[in-house]
């Protein structure tokens, strides 16, 4: 039997012989591409090569990337673990010519590798190719056909619509027929039964597509419109668990090498056997699937969140706590403690699995943790609402939603645990309440984009914002984008001093002028490899030349702010030790944000090191080291330290501050002098061993100074400019705490004597015995007495008013056996406030109400005694 690592190698090595450049798997989370949050195809890393933005740098490429389909379009999540091949996190086997090979090649090499090389029986493949479409003026892809005839007879060819053989990036992009290769796993006796070709994209689990291979031809264009590239493409994406499955003689993804010493751990923990209990399987298998997207994106840098890419990684990591939870009996931390059986397993392939475990456990046990005291709380909030209805047995949509989005407590457990209490869940009510969350949140999402238009065809843009913050740009080309009914205008130019926002780092910001106008550049983004400046405006005159200026302030407290990320870095590691690592960061032109790795919290002690050590690295002027253009390996030789999470070109940019290497892409600074001034300004915690420093430089750094300096004098001004603020402020706190302790004397006195006043003053009411406070007093005395005086005796109902800043206050209490024959404080209070234009409520045996008339407060406590004679 072939393993899981030979097969990945063999497919490799098959390409390598081939021609084609291997390279690693991109981060399986996404930067600079507002299109998507997750790697979700193979393509996604030559996304740009594709769109032309920048010239594909080798023609032949071959690789294993990680993906993640969990939302959007591509979307698995609800069939993980109950079929046998769909998968959250997967790994996609693929190779691409960009302008080179075409059909005939990538059909014969597919079928030369799982024929020859693989041995799979030629009568259990299928293909499918594109049978046309006269809606969209489309031919049937007849090319393919005739390579595909020279290999497979005609009755396992088989014709697909659009939907199964047209592949598209998206709305608007590159796309393109395709031919897709399945795989019929059925026994030889199953086989007679149905020709397999009837069962493809059918949805049978045991004949499945293994392999697709896409022929990028043309461009879809925002109106719908197809046209032809200039150059044609291949882009082929085979399923990494499915080809083991079909390798190693198996029927389910789940029972290959894959994914088997996960499942034995799984069922080690818990104490149930795989394979006899198909409720306990499926949970298994999601736990399996999900374990292995949490652990990649935790080594991606993405952490768990309630925003966006970690709001997808903390929903998949809790629906599979909820499993383990409800079907296997896990009611501890569980997937943390699978994590070193995943990282023993791949730790090879992706050895980012091994080099970050130790930061994957931790956070993940949190999450774990945090997230099983969520279903506490939530079970008994389902307990609440199933006892408020009790003569209905059923759960509102609005109250099973409130449960879901509110709490987080899942809907299948409400269904599950309503159901085992005898109750429904309104789930079509539920599902309403779900479309309009989704909808409002699709609404504040849309984006329209129009089609790029051409001003000058085929330019590249040339960044040289390094060198200089002013230069002649063309419009290269435009197009309208509007995003919450607001229209904006995004340029592309030949060539722009201007930084698009990216690694963390803010876009600059400035204007673009002819002498005739001057057009306000208000940010820039990076998409993929292009520079994309945002205005509100189009130039009148789109072919003339610009001159394009920085604003140069911004720019250098950018620079400053990221030069400091750099020190701040370099001074963790030196003060904490080695094992800090950026999880994250954010340079902007007021401030900056670091994220590390670190699994306590720094100490004021380190600080104050971590600070002085920049501060000493800022006053010794150490000058910029830059090395652009240098291959990764020198780089990495050279010391400078490369980030998870970041996909890193062939030839890479070293900056350098002394012993400060990193490989970096942002704005510096070109002297650390320049910098002037560090302060940090909190450290925090953000996720289980990562914590954050935020902190300013340059001018920033100075008003902080100034702020905490006037801060200091005004306080001291407070105490009579005492030589020793801080003892000043311990007396004065001291003698507060006796103040109040006198204070709080005074009304526990107050209250004896007020409540032996009230008990020899008691008036029999209807039956109650009834005490009206004949004074009235500060809501503090109030509520002690209260609370005091209704536990003296039987039938016992107190009234007292209460007076502080002209705001009159009414407070009622009354004895336990009284609320037990129906009597509510909080309706008395109510009613009796109306009286000083007033409202209130509270519990049944005491309650309180303010009003706006101090001069009605007696009409309103005579008011609650004439209701106790009703």
């Amino acid at each position: 039997m072939n393993s899981a690592r030979e097969i990945r190698q063999t497919f490799l090595t098959f390409f390598e012989n081939k021609q084609h450049t291997i390279l690693p798997s991109a981060p399986m989370v996404v930067k600079n591409d507002p299109t998507l949050m997750f790697t979700n195809a193979g393509m996604n890393q030559f996304k740009d090569w594709f769109l032309g933005n920048t010239p594909p740098a080798r023609p032949r490429v071959a690789d294993t990337q990680k993906c993640l389909r969990v939302s959007g379009k591509h979307n698995d999540l609800e069939e993980v673990g109950h079929d046998t091949y769909h998968h959250t996190m997967f790994e996609m086997l693929g190779n691409w010519s960009f302008g080179d090979y075409f059909k005939k090649e990538a059909i014969a090499w597919a079928w030369e590798l799982l024929t020859e090389v693989f041995k799979i029986d030629k009568t259990r493949l299928y293909v499918t190719f594109f049978e046309g479409d006269s809606a969209e003026n489309l031919d049937p892809d007849e090319e393919a056909l005739q390579y595909w005839r020279q290999w497979i007879p005609d009755e396992r060819i088989l014709r697909g619509a659009r939907k199964d053989n047209f592949w598209e990036m998206g709305d608007t992009g590159p796309c393109g027929p395709c031919s897709e290769i399945h795989v019929d796993l059925r026994s030889s006796e199953e086989r007679k039964t149905a020709d397999g070709a009837t069962l493809v994209n059918k949805g049978h689990p045991l004949v499945v597509e293994i392999w697709n291979l896409v022929f990028i031809q043309y461009n879809r264009k925002a109106n719908g419109q197809l046209e032809l590239l200039p150059k044609k493409h291949v882009d082929t994406g085979m399923g990494f668990e499915r080809l083991c499955m079909t390798l190693q003689g198996k029927q389910s993804n789940y029972d290959t090498d894959v994914f088997q010493p996960v499942i034995k751990k799984i069922a080690a923990l818990s104490g149930k056997i795989y394979g006899q209990q198909p409720d306990l399987d499926v949970a298994m298998r999601v736990i399996a699937d999900h374990l292995r997207a949490c652990c990649f994106s935790i080594a991606d840098g993405q952490l768990p969140s309630n925003a966006k890419a970690g709001y997808v990684i903390r929903r998949i990591l809790r629906r599979a706590v909820r499993y383990g939870y409800t079907f296997l009996g896990f009611t501890e931390p569980f997937l943390c403690r699978l994590a070193p059986t995943l990282a023993e397993e791949m730790g090879d392939a992706y050895p980012e699995l091994k080099m970050q475990q130790q930061l994957i456990e931790r956070v993940i046990r949190e999450e774990e943790t945090a997230f099983l005291r969520t279903l506490e709380t939530g079970i008994r909030l389902l307990d609440s609402v199933m006892e408020k209805n009790t003569d209905t047995k059923t759960i509102s949509g609005k109250d099973a939603f409130q449960l879901y989005d509110t709490f987080g407590f899942p809907i299948d457990l409400t269904e599950l645990m309503a159901r085992e209490k005898g109750f429904t869940v309104n789930m079509p009510a539920f599902e309403k309440e779900l479309e309009q969350q989704k909808q409002r949140s699709r609404q504040a999402a849309v984006t329209e984009e129009g089609d790029w238009v051409e001003v000058q065809p085929a330019a590249q843009t040339t960044f040289v914002g390094y060198d200089t913050t002013t230069d002649t740009v063309k419009i290269a080309r435009y197009r309208s984008i509007k995003t919450k009914g607001k229209e904006q205008l995004q340029l592309v130019f030949d060539r722009t001093p201007f930084y698009g926002e990216s690694g963390g780092q803010s876009g600059d910001a400035g204007t673009i002028d002819n002498g005739r106008e001057c057009i306000k550049i208000i940010d820039t983004k990076k998409e993929n490899q292009l520079i994309v400046h945002i205005a509100e405006k189009l130039p009148d005159d789109l072919p003339a030349a610009f001159t394009a200026r920085v604003d140069e302030a911004r720019r250098r407290a950018i620079a400053c702010n990221h030069t400091a990320t750099h020190l701040l870095h370099y001074a963790l590691r030196k003060i904490l030790g080695t094992h800090v690592e950026q999880k994250g960061s954010l340079v902007h032109p007021d401030y900056l944000r670091f994220d590390f790795s670190h699994f306590q919290k720094v100490t004021d002690e380190e600080i104050r090191k971590v600070e002085h050590l920049v501060n000493e690295q800022i006053r010794a002027n150490i000058l910029l080291e830059e090395r652009r253009e240098l291959p990764i390996e020198e780089a990495r030789a050279l010391g400078a330290m490369a980030l998870f999470g970041e996909k890193y070109d062939a030839k890479v940019r070293v900056i350098r501050y002394g012993e400060s290497i990193e490989l970096c892409g942002g704005t510096h600074v070109h002297a650390t002098g320049d910098i002037g001034f560090f302060r940090i300004i909190n450290e925090s915690a953000i996720a289980a061993g990562v914590r954050r420093i935020e902190a300013v430089s340059a001018a920033k750094a100075e008003e902080l100074t100034d702020r905490l300096q006037d801060m200091i004098k005004n306080a001291g001004a407070l105490f009579n400019n005492a030589p020793n603020l801080v003892d000043a402020i311990r007396k004065t706190i001291a003698d507060n705490a006796e103040l109040a302790k006198q204070v709080q004397d005074f009304i526990n006195e107050r209250v004896a004597q007020l409540k032996a006043q009230l008990q020899q003053r008691l008036q029999t009411i209807n039956g109650f015995n009834v005490a009206v406070l004949p004074v009235f007093v500060t809501p503090e005395i109030l509520k002690n007495l209260a609370f005091q005086i209704r536990v003296l005796q039987p039938n016992l109902v107190f009234i007292g008013g209460a007076v502080q800043n002209d705001k009159p206050m009414l407070t009622i209490s009354l004895s336990d056996d009284l609320v037990e024959k129906g009597l509510n404080a909080s309706s008395l209070v109510k009613e009796a406030a109306k009286e000083m234009d007033g409202s209130g409520g509270g519990q049944k045996f005491l309650a309180t109400a303010g009003g706006k008339k101090v001069e009605h407060l007696q009409a309103a406590i005579e008011k609650a005694v004439r209701l106790l004679s009703l």
